[in-house]
């Protein structure tokens, strides 16, 4: 990076201090003008370190640019900030007199009428209207209840970010990630890159304590020491479901639903009035970053399946290369036949020279709108089942080989961008034991890794089908099926080595299928998987349990042995019933999508509350159950949940090879999102996503995990919004406090 002259304070545009005689007249000075000294003095300290004989010292620069920062925002606008701070304390502003009359200069004039507003927003009533000092006292207490049941459900299975060993300092990362690409921000430094080795991974050996596992009664695996003690806990189905009901009769409640509404009213009304007050200061703090923008801030695709990560010209180019340069390899059984791919397309009646992004057919159109079953049928090329085995499945004549050429090329395209990343989701369907060790070798052996790529486990919900084929006989065998290849990996990584090296790149699970699907309730009670024979698909709240149950007893045990834990982060909200999301609030660290919230405010303050991570794809949602305009994701972004964006499924609603900017950009222009607005949504991407902790360090901050604070010239985000969104936030939570204690 080369070094930046301070900014020109006699500058003429919009955002520079006037100089004119009347300002030079006042006797007191602006907030603006003393943020832009404060900035000034910074910046030549800065530029003094760059011309020491010791060279620049990165680390303290770093300190001090945070600080020069910090001082030069405004006070924000918050009830707990005296009004009284909009000024300079010590110096009171007299009217001017201007052409023998006693008047406002308009500077003054605004300054008023700010610390107006700010008199406003200070006597914010929080009686909640009609309701009375008993009622508020139990709408907190109901709220406050359930996030301790949330927060009960992500303690016992040790989803929290803390708990996880890779987020610890003395994690071990191989490949290591790519260095600074800059040294002491001023030289480029020479690139290093280290080629995966399997034979240069670390692969611990069995348990010493001799603990052991096996499927239990209830449908969860069991952990024991030596004397056949349990070692691992998970809350009982009961229990759950007794949650659950309590969480669902909370945000159905009539003074809950209104009272929540109001706050998320209110939440607007703070947010525009924010806008308002402090754009420019936010415009001005940006510029005065070096380096970052929208284009040099990390940012992660939270939400993409490995399948269709692609778009459709390349995956259209990748075709007619293959058919082109290998049309006799053999790539398929067909009745007992090997096919050539030359053989393929002759049964197609194609050509290379005659296949064409139309012929493909692959992208979502309106036909797909509310149609899950047609939007599947998009997977496969020419719609034909045939060319989706062959090109896009992991297991398959050729050994997943053309997909993951496919997929390093496309793993290549987010490396050379570098600032993008990407958490991508494979299969595992349950429906044999060795799809962990097909998975994985597909991985290692084709070395798919990446330091901008991690990965996801997406689990479908199509039990039924493998009930009616026979692939199982109940549902505990799909979960044996699931499960038991993590809990031997777990007791002796070399059994599994290739399985234990994918692990370490393995965020967590994903639950998958169209939730639109009726789910009628055919038990008065659940009966235990064991005895779970009926072809019918268990509902989803019962995926959402068994999930989180085994997953507690598995990381437990990971823990224990300083392996990588993993979350649950499953597709909720998207449509169907609501009731997904309340099961998700108790067991999922985060969720997709989200778009029913909307429709649920007390649940949606819920997870405001929580600040529960979103990615959402409104595109995605545009094509198959909302349209565009109608998305609410502007509205939570502005009330303040925890929203990121993603692309889901590029290959059906994506055009261009930076699909994620595509998102970004579409987004802007609809929404009318500044940059400040996007590096925040870039920020939140990284901070929901499971890179670890010492790579996020890098990203957003070097103390975010402890403190949770990030830094203004590692993310672009203003200080000023960054104070906003947690005074916001602490002040929502300290209410409810209130309202409890109120006696």
């Amino acid at each position: 990076m080369t070094r930046h002259s301070s900014p020109d304070t006699s500058s003429s545009g919009e955002d520079a201090i006037p100089s004119s005689s009347s300002t030079s007249s006042r006797p007191y000075r602006t907030e603006s003008s003393k943020a832009k000294e404060n900035y000034d003095a910074g910046r030549a300290f800065v530029d003094s370190m760059y011309d020491s004989k010791d060279g620049p010292r990165s680390i303290l620069m770093s300190q001090k640019l945070g600080r020069v920062h910090s001082n030069a925002v405004l006070p924000q606008m918050s009830p707990r900030t005296p009004a009284a701070n909009i000024l300079d304390p010590s110096i009171a502003p007299p009217p001017l007199s201007l052409d023998g009359n006693t008047t406002e200069d308009e500077d003054v004039l605004g300054m008023r009428l700010e610390k107006e507003i700010r008199k406003m927003m200070m006597r914010t009533e929080i009686s909640g209207g009609e309701d009375g000092d008993d009622e508020l006292r139990r709408i907190a207490s109901a709220l406050t209840r359930c996030m301790e049941l949330r927060d009960k459900y992500m303690g016992i299975s040790r989803q929290r970010e803390t708990d996880n060993p890779r987020n610890h300092r003395n994690w071990e990362m191989y490949p290591p990630p790519p260095p600074p690409a800059w040294r002491d921000y001023r030289e480029p430094a020479p690139s290093v890159e280290v080629e995966f080795d399997l034979g240069k991974c670390k692969i611990p050996t069995a348990d010493p304590n001799g603990w052991t596992f096996e499927m239990g009664a209830d449908g969860i695996y069991a952990v024991r020491d030596r004397e056949g003690t349990q070692v691992a806990s998970a809350p009982s189905i009961k229990e759950f479901y007794t949650d659950l009901e309590f969480v669902l009769d909370t945000v159905s409640d009539g003074p809950v639903k209104t009272w929540a509404f109001r706050r998320l009213r209110y939440l607007d009304a703070r947010w525009q009035l924010y806008v308002l007050l402090n754009e420019r200061e936010e415009t001005l703090q940006s510029k005065m970053v070096p380096h970052r923008d929208l284009y040099n801030v990390r940012k992660v695709d939270t939400h993409v399946h490995l399948a269709s990560a692609m778009n459709q010209k390349h995956l259209l180019r990748f075709i007619k290369y293959k058919l082109k340069t290998e049309p006799d390899r053999p790539v398929i059984v067909r009745d007992g036949k090997t096919l050539t791919l030359r053989q393929v397309f002759e049964s197609l009646n194609l050509t290379a020279y005659d296949l064409s992004i139309d012929t493909l057919d692959m992208h979502a159109h309106k036909g797909a709108y509310h149609r899950f079953d047609k939007f599947n049928l998009k997977y496969n090329p020419i719609g034909e089942s045939r060319l989706r085995e062959i090109f896009m499945k992991t297991e398959n004549f050729v050994n997943g080989e053309y997909f993951a050429q496919l997929t390093k090329e496309v793993i290549s395209d987010l490396e050379q961008s570098k600032y993008q990343m990407a958490e991508y989701r494979a299969s595992i369907y349950g429906r044999s034991r060795d799809e962990w060790d097909k998975l994985a070798a597909w991985v290692v052996d084709n070395k798919v890794f990446s330091s901008n790529v991690r990965w996801l486990v997406q689990i479908p919900r199509l039990y039924s089908v493998y009930r009616a084929s026979g692939a199982v006989q109940n549902f505990e065998q799909m979960l044996e099926n699931i499960f038991e290849p993590l809990f031997e990996v777990t007791r002796d990584p070399s059994s599994h080595p290739k399985l234990h090296v994918f692990l370490q790149r393995v965020v967590g699970f994903d639950s998958v299928d169209d939730e639109s699907k009726a789910e009628r309730r055919l038990h008065r009670k659940y009966p235990p998987p064991r005895e779970w024979t009926d072809s019918k698909n268990p509902p989803y709240t019962y995926y959402c349990y068994y999930t989180m149950a085994n997953m507690c007893t598995l990381n437990q045990w990971r823990i224990s042995r300083g392996l990588s834990t993993f979350v649950f982060r499953p597709h909720a909200g998207e449509a169907g019933d609501p009731d997904h999301l309340a099961a998700t609030f108790l067991t999922a660290q985060g969720i997709n999508h989200g778009i029913l919230l909307r429709k649920v405010p007390a649940l949606q303050y819920l997870y405001y509350l929580q600040q529960i991570g979103l990615a959402m794809s409104p595109l995605s949602n545009n094509a198959l159950f909302l349209v565009y305009e109608r998305n609410p994701f502007n509205t939570y972004f502005q009330r303040g949940l925890n929203v990121s964006l993603s692309t889901d499924d590029p290959l059906q609603f994506h055009f261009t090879k930076e699909p994620l900017m595509e998102e970004y950009s579409i987004a802007a222009q609809i929404w009318k999102y500044t940059s400040v607005d996007m590096c925040e949504l870039a920020m939140n991407s990284v901070i929901q996503s499971g890179f670890e902790s010492q790579v996020k360090r890098h990203w957003v901050g070097s103390s975010y995990l402890e403190t949770g604070q990030t830094e203004v010239h590692k993310t672009n985000v203003p200080l000023c919004r960054l104070k906003y969104r947690a005074t916001t936030l602490e002040q929502e939570h300290a209410l409810i406090l209130k309202l409890v204690n109120n006696k």
